[in-house]
C-alpha cells in the first residue's frame, strides 16, 4: 500500500506501540490511586508533561490538560473559557477555514448559547489577515481562534503576528489548534494561550490528545467528576497514551528540520507534475506546509480517480476525513475564491516522513493512467 492520507492520521510508530503496550500491560493502575502501583502509573502521566511542555518550550508558562482528541481540545478551550468569562464579554472570532470541530463548536456558542461570532473570511492564499483580527477586536472579545495550519490546503496562518494583535489590542486570549502544525512548523507556543494538539496526526496513537493552557487562563470543565487533570477534565487517564502522545511531541519536533527538508521535495516533486497539467488546479498557496497539496480536477470526478488508485493500492483523499461522509465540498478551496464546481472536486495528497520518493513516483504513473482511463 502506499498511503497519502496522511493529513486524515499517520502510521503510529512502532517503538510507540511497543511502548503503549509495556505499560498499559505492567502499569495499568488508576492514577489516581493512593497505592503504589498507582503512584507507579502516575510517574508516566507526570513525565509526559514534563516532556511536552519542555518539547514546547513552555515549561514555565504553560500546563497540559490531557484529552481524547484534539476535537475535544478545541471543544474544551472554546466552550471552557466561553463559558468561564461570558460576564466579562461574549464576542468570539474564528475564520472560515476552521476545522469542523472548531467551526461547529462556535456556531453552537453562537445558535444555542447566545454569543455574538465573526467569521473572518482567509484570503486568496488562505490565510488569516492580521489585520482584519485587529479590525473584527471590540471590547467584547474573549476569545479568537485560528488554526495554524489548514487541514485541506495547508496554509499556514501568521499565529505571531495575530498572537501579538490579539494581546495588544484586547483583553481577549488567542487559541491554536495546532493540529497539523506540531513537528511541521516552527511556532510561536508561548505566545500561545490555549494550544490544542493530536496524537494521531504525529505518527502517535488515536485516543490521545491535550490542551495546553496558559497558567492564568481558567475554563469550566465540560466534564464534571472526579476533578482529574486539574479539575478541566474529569475521567481515568491512561498513563500509555499520555506518555506515547509525549514521545510523539518531542520526536516531532526534534525531527522537524530533517524531515521538513524531505518532505518538501516529495511537495516540490508533485507540485511540478500538476502544474504541467491542463485538467489539474493547484489550490495549495506556494508558501503552505509541505505536507499537504491540495488539488482540483477540471474534466474528471475526484471522488472516482480516489476509488480507482484506490483499488490500486494508493491511497489519497477527496476531502477532509473529518467530514468526508457528510460533505460534497471543501469549503477551505471554497474560501480561496475558487469555484463551487473546482471546490467538490478536489484531490488531497498529504506527505509523511515515512513517505518515499519511490512512492510518489508510482502515484504519478497510477494518476496519468487513471486520468487517461476513466471518463469524464
Amino acid at each position: 500500500m502506499i498511503y497519502l492520507d496522511n493529513a486524515a492520521t499517520t502510521k503510529p510508530r512502532r517503538e510507540l506501540l511497543d511502548i503503549f503496550q509495556k505499560i498499559e500491560g505492567e502499569f495499568f493502575a488508576n492514577a489516581n490511586s493512593d497505592h503504589q502501583a498507582g503512584r507507579e502509573a502516575e510517574k508516566y502521566v507526570a513525565k509526559a508533561r514534563s516532556i511536552i511542555l519542555d518539547a514546547l518550550g513552555v515549561m514555565e508558562t504553560h500546563r497540559v490538560v490531557f484529552c481524547s482528541s484534539a476535537t475535544e481540545a478545541n471543544n474544551l478551550a472554546l466552550k471552557g473559557f466561553a463559558f468561564k468569562h461570558k460576564k466579562r464579554g461574549d464576542h468570539l472570532i474564528i475564520s472560515n477555514i476552521e476545522h469542523p470541530s472548531v467551526r461547529e463548536c462556535a456556531c453552537q456558542l453562537r445558535d444555542a448559547f447566545g454569543y455574538d461570532l465573526t467569521i473572518l473570511n482567509v484570503n486568496h492564499k488562505g490565510f488569516v489577515r492580521p489585520e482584519d483580527v485587529r479590525q473584527a477586536l471590540t471590547k467584547n472579545t474573549i476569545l479568537v481562534s485560528v488554526m495554524a495550519v489548514n487541514n485541506e490546503i495547508g496554509s499556514i496562518n501568521p499565529i505571531s503576528e495575530i498572537a501579538d494583535i490579539v494581546h495588544r489590542h484586547s483583553r481577549a486570549v488567542l487559541h491554536v489548534d495546532a493540529s497539523q502544525a506540531v513537528g511541521k512548523i516552527s511556532l510561536p507556543y508561548s505566545d500561545i494561550d490555549l494550544l490544542s494538539i493530536s496524537g494521531h496526526k504525529i505518527n502517535g496513537l488515536k485516543g490521545s490528545g491535550a490542551l495546553l493552557i496558559g497558567k492564568n487562563i481558567e475554563l469550566i470543565p465540560l466534564l464534571s467528576g472526579g476533578g482529574q487533570e486539574y479539575g478541566l477534565r474529569s475521567s481515568t487517564i491512561s498513563p500509555a497514551l499520555a506518555y506515547t502522545l509525549a514521545l510523539a511531541v518531542k520526536e516531532a519536533v526534534a525531527d522537524e528540520k530533517k524531515h521538513g527538508r524531505f518532505i518538501s521535495s516529495l511537495n516540490s516533486l508533485l507540485r511540478s507534475y500538476f502544474l504541467k497539467k491542463e485538467n489539474i488546479v493547484v489550490n495549495s498557496p506556494e508558501k503552505a506546509s509541505s505536507h499537504i497539496l491540495n488539488v482540483s480536477l477540471t474534466d474528471k470526478k475526484a471522488s472516482v480517480v480516489v476509488e480507482a488508485l484506490s483499488n490500486q493500492g494508493i491511497m489519497i483523499s477527496s476531502v477532509s476525513a473529518c467530514h468526508a461522509k457528510a460533505a460534497s465540498m471543501s469549503y477551505s478551496v471554497r474560501a480561496l475564491g475558487r469555484s463551487e464546481d473546482l471546490s467538490k472536486n478536489t484531490l488531497r495528497i498529504s506527505f509523511d516522513y515515512q513517505t518515499t520518493m519511490e512512492d510518489i513516483e508510482v502515484f504519478i504513473q497510477a494518476l496519468d493512467d487513471v486520468l487517461e482511463r476513466i471518463r469524464s
